[in-house]
C-alpha cells in the first residue's frame, strides 16, 4: 500500500493530509484532518469528452453524515436523505473557485465528492473542502490548471482572525470565506455587521496571506508525485472555416445592435444578424465545403460569433465608456418602487431596476412557525428566513417547475445574510418573519433586487428595521490597456465580464459580500475602487428606498397575528400550565388564542387574532403570576352565587369573595343584575393569613365599621350547605 501522510501546523492547529489508504479506486482521493474534523475528498471523471454539450459538466457534492457529529438523523427513516441547505451552500463554495481552473474547452464529465467523516463544531470541515478538492484533482489524471485553498476570516477587537472558533464568531464583526490561488483572491462569500470598505479590503488581504501558505504546502506535496494527465481533445473546426466566417462579420453593426432597447429585443436582433451571416457563409463557401460539412461544424460559427460579441462589448466599454444598454460604467439603471401590491399579505414591495424585478412578500407568524434546524452541529429553530424563487418566465423561457435549485438556495442565502443582522431580535419583535422574493423579471442582479424588495417589504409590514439595506452587483472588464469596474451589471455583462461582485449594506456599512473572479487576479487597488464605487451606488439606491418608506410602520397588518410577550417568574410557570396542562388548555380555548411557554427565557407568548380577547388573557396571566395585594384591580368571572355575595375567579386557581357589604349602596340591584359567568371588575380589599382574598367593587368605599361588623364568610360552600340542611 503506497500510503503517504503530511503534517503541518496552521492557525494554531494541526493539518494532516493523507493519500493512498482509502478510496484507492477513485481517480484522486485525499483525507483532510484539521483538529477533530475529517473530510474525504474524491474525484472521478470520464476520459472521453461529451461532444453534445457546450459547458464543462462538473458536479460538486458535499455530503454531510450525521455520525460525523455523533448524532442520529431525525425523521422516520433515520438516515440522511436530500442535501441540507448547508450542504448545498458548502458545495457551491467549493465549486466556484475550482471551476475556472479546468482547461478552456474541456467537456469531460468530472465529479468531486466531499464526504464529512468527522465534524468538530469548533473547526467545521466545510471550508477545508476547497483544499481537499484541489489536492484530489491535482493528484488525479484529470487535467486541472491550478492550486487553490480557502479560509474563513473573522474580525474581532480590530484584529483579523483566520479560522475563528464558534465562540469567536459570535463576537466577530465579520464572517467571510475567501478562496484563491497564490496569485490572487478568486472567490469571497460572507456577511458582516456594517463594516467599512477598508475593513473588508483588509480582510481579503489577510485571507490571501493565509491562502498562500496553504497553497505552498500543497505545492510541496504535489512535487512528490509524477501524475500523467489525460490528453484532452478539444474539437477544432476545419482549417480556414472560422477565418472565412470572420471576414463576413461587421463589428460596427454588432456594436449598434447591442444598443437595441430591451433584453429580448437585443438578443433577437443579435441572433437574427448571426443567422444572416451563417446563411451568407453557406452561399459563399458551398463550393469549398459541402452543406453537410457546414451543418456538422456550424456550432463553431456560433461560438465564434459569440466571441466577437464579447470582444466588441469589452472594447466599447474600455475605449468609449459605453455599455450594452448605453450607460456609462458607474451608472445605475432606472429604479421604481411600489408598496402594498398584495392586499392580504402582511407586507409587500415591488422593486424594479431596469429589466430586473423582485416582488418581496413578508409573512408574520408565531413561535410555531419557526423553521426547525436539525444539522450536524445545530438543533433548534430560527425565526427569520428568506426564500428566493426564480421562475422560468422571469427570463422568458420554458422550463419544468421543480423545487429550488442550488442557485436559488445560494441567492436566497446571500439575501438572508444581508438582512438578518438588521432584523430586530425576538425580545423587540416577537414574530417569526418569512420573506419571499418572487423574481418576476431578470436581467442581472436579481439577488440584489431581492435584498432591496425584502428591506422595503419588511418596513411595510411593520417590522421595526432601524435601517434600509440595499445591494448592487458590480462587474469588471480587465484588458491589458485598462481595467474598468462596472456598476449594476446586466446579465450579459456578468457572462462576458471578468468579475461578479455583489455588495449589500446600509448607509453605515457592508452587511454581506459575494465575489467570483474569472481572471488571474484582482489587485488591492482595483478591489478598493470596486468597493468605493459600490458604496456610492448603494447610497443612491438607499436614498430612493427611504423616499418610498422612510421608517417601519408603527403597527403590523390587520391580517397578521397579534403576539404579546409576558415575562414570568420561573416558579409561576407551573401555575400557568396547570396539572396535565389543564390551565393552559382552558385559557387557550376560552380566549381563542395559543400560549407558548419558553422555559429558558421564562416568558409566555400569547398569539391570537382578537385584540380584545388577548388583552383580557394578558390580564388573566398577570393575575396568575402576581400575588394579590390590597388595591389591585382584577377583571374576573363570577363562578358561584350565594345570598351573601359572589365568588369571583380572578385567575385559574385564584378566587376571591365579593361580599354583599362591599357592593356599594346598590348591592341588591347589583346582585339581581349579575349571574354566574359574568365578567366584573373588582379590587382586592384584603388578604387574610390563610391567603383568602376578599374583594370589593372597584371604586366602592367600605367603612371600618362595616369591616368590623361583617360576618366572616364560610370556609367552604359544602360546609354551609350542610349547616343549612341541619337547621
Amino acid at each position: 500500500m503506497n500510503y503517504r501522510q503530511w503534517e503541518r501546523e496552521f492557525f494554531g492547529r494541526k493539518l494532516t493530509i493523507e493519500n493512498g489508504r482509502v478510496a484507492k479506486q477513485a481517480n484522486g482521493a485525499v483525507v483532510i484532518r484539521y483538529a477533530d474534523s475529517v473530510l474525504l475528498a474524491t474525484v472521478d471523471g470520464n476520459e472521453e469528452a461529451m461532444m453534445d454539450t457546450d459547458f464543462l459538466p462538473l458536479t460538486v457534492e458535499y455530503v454531510e453524515k450525521f455520525y460525523a457529529a455523533g448524532k442520529i438523523p431525525g425523521g422516520f427513516l433515520k438516515r440522511e436523505s436530500r442535501p441540507s441547505d448547508n450542504a448545498v451552500l458548502s458545495a457551491r463554495i467549493i465549486d466556484r473557485p475550482i471551476r475556472p481552473l479546468f482547461p478552456d474547452g474541456m467537456r469531460n464529465e468530472v465529479q468531486v465528492i466531499l464526504t464529512v467523516l468527522s465534524a468538530d463544531p469548533d473547526n467545521p470541515p466545510d471550508i477545508w473542502g476547497i483544499l481537499g478538492a484541489s489536492m484530489a484533482l491535482n493528484l488525479s489524471k484529470i487535467p486541472f490548471e491550478g492550486i487553490v485553498a480557502g479560509v474563513r476570516v473573522g474580525y474581532i477587537d480590530e484584529k483579523y482572525v483566520i479560522f475563528p472558533s464558534v465562540e469567536e464568531l459570535d463576537r466577530s464583526e465579520l464572517d467571510i470565506v475567501v478562496a484563491g490561488t497564490k496569485d490572487a483572491v478568486t472567490m469571497v462569500e460572507g456577511e458582516a455587521k456594517e463594516v467599512s470598505e477598508k475593513v473588508m479590503v483588509g480582510a481579503l488581504e489577510a485571507a490571501h496571506e493565509a491562502i498562500k501558505s496553504l497553497v505552498a504546502f500543497q505545492e510541496q506535496i504535489i512535487k512528490e508525485f509524477e501524475i500523467e494527465k489525460w490528453v484532452i481533445e478539444i474539437p477544432q473546426a476545419p482549417e480556414g472555416f472560422v477565418e472565412a466566417f470572420e471576414r463576413l462579420i461587421d463589428r460596427k453593426r454588432i456594436a449598434d445592435l447591442m444598443l437595441t432597447h430591451g433584453k429580448k429585443a437585443k438578443d433577437a436582433a443579435l441572433k437574427t444578424y448571426r443567422n444572416e451571416l451563417i446563411e451568407l457563409f453557406y452561399e459563399k463557401n458551398i463550393d469549398r465545403w459541402t452543406e453537410e460539412e457546414i451543418d456538422s461544424n456550424v456550432r463553431y460559427l456560433k461560438d465564434f460569433y459569440h466571441d466577437v460579441e464579447k470582444e466588441v462589448m469589452r472594447q466599447r466599454v474600455v475605449e468609449e465608456d459605453i455599455r450594452m444598454d448605453g450607460r456609462k460604467h458607474d451608472e445605475i439603471r432606472p429604479i421604481a418602487i411600489e408598496l402594498d401590491l398584495l392586499p392580504r399579505a402582511h407586507g409587500s414591495a415591488l422593486f424594479t431596476r431596469g429589466e430586473t424585478q423582485s416582488l418581496g412578500i413578508v409573512t408574520l407568524g408565531a413561535t410555531m412557525d419557526e423553521q426547525i434546524v436539525d444539522t450536524m452541529f445545530e438543533e433548534g429553530s430560527k425565526s427569520f428566513m428568506l426564500h428566493y424563487n426564480f421562475p422560468p418566465f422571469s427570463t422568458g423561457e420554458v422550463k419544468r417547475l421543480r423545487g429550488p435549485g442550488r442557485r436559488e438556495i445560494g441567492h436566497g442565502h446571500l439575501a438572508e445574510r444581508s438582512l438578518k443582522n438588521i432584523v430586530p431580535e425576538d425580545k423587540d419583535f416577537p414574530y417569526t418573519v418569512r420573506v419571499v422574493s418572487e423574481v418576476l423579471e431578470s436581467n442581472g442582479s436579481s439577488s440584489m433586487a431581492t435584498v432591496c424588495s425584502g428591506s422595503l417589504a419588511l418596513m411595510a409590514a411593520g417590522v421595526p428595521l432601524k435601517k434600509h439595506v440595499a445591494g448592487v452587483a458590480m462587474g469588471m472588464i480587465k484588458e491589458t490597456s485598462k481595467t474598468v469596474v462596472l456598476t449594476d451589471i446586466l446579465g450579459n455583462e456578468d457572462h462576458m465580464g471578468d468579475m461578479d461582485f455583489k455588495v449589500t449594506g446600509t448607509r453605515d456599512g457592508i452587511t454581506a459580500f459575494q465575489m467570483d473572479v474569472k481572471v488571474s487576479g484582482v489587485s488591492g487597488e482595483i478591489m478598493t475602487q470596486a468597493l468605493d464605487q459600490a458604496r456610492v451606488a448603494r447610497l443612491k439606491i438607499i436614498d430612493l428606498m427611504y423616499e418610498a418608506i422612510p421608517e417601519a410602520r408603527d403597527k403590523v397588518s390587520d391580517y397578521a397575528p397579534i403576539i404579546k410577550t409576558i415575562d414570568l417568574p420561573y416558579e409561576k410557570i407551573g401555575e400557568i400550565i396547570g396539572p396535565g396542562g389543564k390551565v393552559i388548555k382552558k385559557l387557550s380555548s376560552e380566549y381563542d388564542s395559543t400560549i407558548f411557554i419558553d422555559d429558558e427565557k421564562s416568558q409566555a407568548k400569547i398569539v391570537g387574532n382578537d385584540r380584545a380577547k388577548l388583552d383580557r388573557l394578558e390580564k388573566v396571566i398577570e393575575a396568575i403570576i402576581s400575588e394579590a395585594k390590597p388595591g389591585q384591580v382584577f377583571e374576573g368571572k363570577i363562578t358561584r352565587e350565594e345570598a351573601y355575595g359572589f365568588f369571583v375567579e380572578l385567575a385559574p386557581g385564584k378566587t376571591g369573595l365579593l361580599h354583599v357589604s362591599k357592593m356599594g349602596e346598590n348591592s341588591k340591584e347589583f346582585l339581581k343584575s349579575h349571574k354566574v359567568g359574568d365578567i366584573i371588575k373588582t379590587e382586592v380589599s384584603g388578604v387574610d393569613q390563610m391567603g383568602k382574598i376578599s374583594l370589593k367593587l372597584e371604586g366602592v368605599e367600605v367603612s371600618e365599621e362595616k369591616r368590623e361588623n361583617r360576618k366572616p364568610y364560610p370556609r367552604s360552600d359544602n360546609r354551609n350547605r350542610g349547616e343549612r340542611n341541619r337547621k
